[in-house]
């Protein structure tokens, strides 16, 4: 899938979001993470990389568009995102299993972007 077409996917879920079920930034934030952190270390060649590729790309849409609901600025969102990635990726490869359910719970609630 080409990077402008999941772009346009994930924002058309973005909208249809209420049937999807709406989260906090704070969880917005923290799927964000995970799903950035495990696409990294996963890479992108295989099924399951490209799967957390289009979850890291929903969930990072999501908590910015979460943020400007919340009136908080792009570049803190932005930030804690990053703080949020950092920590997964300590998490995952310490094969944490607090770190692990909740990224199986984030990738549950990512809509298919296919």
């Amino acid at each position: 899938m080409s990077t402008l077409l999941a772009l346009a996917s994930t924002v058309f879920m973005l909208q249809a979001a209420p049937s999807v079920g709406l989260v906090s930034y704070e969880e917005a934030v923290r799927c964000a993470g995970l799903t950035q952190a495990a696409s990294e270390l996963e890479g992108g060649e295989s099924a399951q990389g490209r799967r957390l590729y289009d979850a890291a790309l929903y969930w990072s849409l999501a908590a910015m568009q979460a943020a400007t609901a919340a009136g908080k600025a792009a570049p803190a969102a932005e930030a804690d995102q990053t703080r949020a990635r950092i920590a997964a990726v300590r998490q995952l490869n310490a094969d944490a299993p607090e770190a692990r359910a909740n990224l199986q719970r984030c990738q549950q609630k990512t809509p298919k972007l296919d």
